[in-house]
């Protein structure tokens, strides 16, 4: 902190410039200011990584005290940021409905082994203060990355910077800032509405702010008031979401966001779905990719995100549908051929299993008997299908019995097996 910034030395620059600022807010109404000092009460030499103190407390009227301490400080000993973090965490006052906010002042970057990025994270997850400010006193942009998962990182390299970047973090703190969301469609239209909107604080990446859209009769979105010191990344929940990271808002103004989020319908239907006893399940993916975006229920219709995407019915056997379009305020209707039911009578417990033919003649497995039952019943989709048998208590393999069948939509097929 003797380091020369300019005629003078970033100390005495500091110090005149933060007396400054709390003769501007002294007049500002619900607002209290508290002064914890790190490295200024033992020399460097004794590696003190516990010298921090609450100088002055916060309270009403303190503004007198916070200039006469700010004036006696003189920087001697090391930079031990995390240990203060953690302490500053009990210098607040515990109180209902206030916001709590840090101004770290700092020309270092942590010498303690300490990790102010995980206490800062931690903290901010107990809702003990927002995301901190941190004003590097000529500091080069390399440290940008060091304090970056701290807080808001603001450089300061020269004097008129550290006025700026003082008076930056007051106007986000107290200014008040708005927002709308505004939702298009795929032509750019303001149209989109009824969607549940999140403004995730970026840094924890918890909810801070949850709505579901709406729009008046002329078509405006509601003002929504959001707390300027946070960044955040939004979230718009269709289904799959679109999330724009890092969204831009300015403190003290009213921000519109616009995101692009045309939706349409989706509905798969299937006459004799109630064969299943445990309903048909839809698993729905972006066309082309692995990764599953919702999951519905025939005969279901569901809000979609526009665009295309591939479907995965979990009748048996599964049914397939790729590159299906969902167009925006439009229902693509897509139908499932009904079940057949086989029935099937053994009258022994065994092993047993169902395989399907394709039009080549090749099989494929399909499922497995249930090998406690003597005799079960099984929606299957139309087609043709082998079933292959063996008793528990049969001698050989030679026991096995094999029959083929085929399956209508809405039709019964009964297999007696082993003559009976």
């Amino acid at each position: 902190m003797y380091g020369q910034w300019e005629n003078t030395t970033r100390i005495v620059a500091a110090k005149r410039l933060l007396v400054d600022l709390v003769d501007s807010l002294e007049t500002v109404a619900n607002l209290q200011l508290g002064l914890r000092v790190y490295g200024h009460q033992y020399h460097r030499s004794r590696q003190n990584c516990y010298d921090t103190k609450l100088e002055v407390p916060f309270g009403p009227n303190n503004h007198t005290a916070i200039r006469g301490k700010l004036m006696q400080l003189e920087p001697q000993g090391v930079t031990p940021i995390a240990y203060s973090l953690e302490q500053a965490a009990n210098d607040f006052p515990q109180e209902e409905g206030v916001r709590n906010i840090i101004i770290i002042i700092t020309d270092g970057i942590e010498s303690c082994d300490g990790d102010p990025c995980a206490v800062s994270l931690a903290l901010q997850r107990k809702n003990v203060f927002l995301k901190p400010f941190v004003i590097g006193l000529g500091m080069t942009r390399e440290y940008q990355e060091e304090f970056s998962c701290l807080g808001q990182f603001i450089e300061a390299n020269r004097i008129r910077d550290f006025r700026r970047a003082l008076g930056r973090a007051i106007q986000q703190s107290l200014a008040e800032t708005t927002v709308s969301v505004e939702l298009l469609d795929d032509q750019g239209r303001r149209t989109e509405k009824d969607v549940n909107v999140t403004f995730l604080n970026n840094f924890t990446q918890e909810a801070a702010y949850e709505f579901v859209h709406y729009r008046d009769r002329q078509g405006r979105p509601d003002s929504v008031e959001v707390d300027g010191v946070l960044s955040y990344d939004l979230v718009i929940n269709t289904i799959p979401p679109v999330i724009q990271r890092n969204v831009n808002i300015t403190p003290g103004r009213h921000n519109v966001l616009e995101v692009a989020a045309p939706q349409g319908f989706l509905q798969v239907r299937q006459s004799g779905h109630t064969e299943y006893k445990d309903g048909v399940e839809v698993l729905i993916r972006k066309a082309g990719e692995t990764s599953l975006v919702h999951v519905m229920e025939v005969p279901e219709r569901e809000k979609l995100l526009v665009g295309r995407y591939d479907l995965e019915v979990l009748t048996t056997p599964k049914t397939y549908f790729r590159n299906v379009p969902v167009s925006r305020g439009e229902t693509q209707t897509l139908d499932v051929a009904s079940p057949g039911l086989l029935n099937v009578e053994s009258g022994v417990r065994g092993i047993g299993s169902i395989y399907q033919f394709n039009n080549l003649g090749q099989q494929r497995w399909v499922c497995n008997l249930d090998g406690e039952k003597t005799r079960q019943s099984l929606p299957l989709q139309p087609g043709k299908y082998k079933l292959v048998f063996r008793s528990e208590v049969a001698g050989g393999s030679k026991y096995t019995e094999i029959r083929e069948f085929t399956i209508r939509s809405g039709g019964a097929v009964s297999l007696k097996l082993f003559g009976r």
